[in-house]
């Protein structure tokens, strides 16, 4: 997904507006590192549904953010 910002913008963004640490980790396995979901899922131990939710709602969240 690109969101039009940097890498070091992006990682600063969930930093400042993702407030729990585990969806960090997992924002930044996924948008920076760009991991897929199913690996994700085994490493969190989340499934591929939580993984895909958390995702998409922390795009959302970041996307409001860019460029304020």
């Amino acid at each position: 997904m690109d969101f039009g910002v940097s890498r070091s913008e992006l990682s600063a963004l969930i930093d400042e507006w993702i407030f729990s640490e585990r969806n960090r980790k997992i924002l930044k396995r996924r948008f920076l590192d760009g991991i897929c979901l199913e690996p994700l899922a085994e490493e969190f131990d989340l499934s591929v549904r939580q993984i895909k939710a958390i995702c998409s709602k922390g795009a959302e969240t970041l996307k409001a953010h860019i460029g304020e």
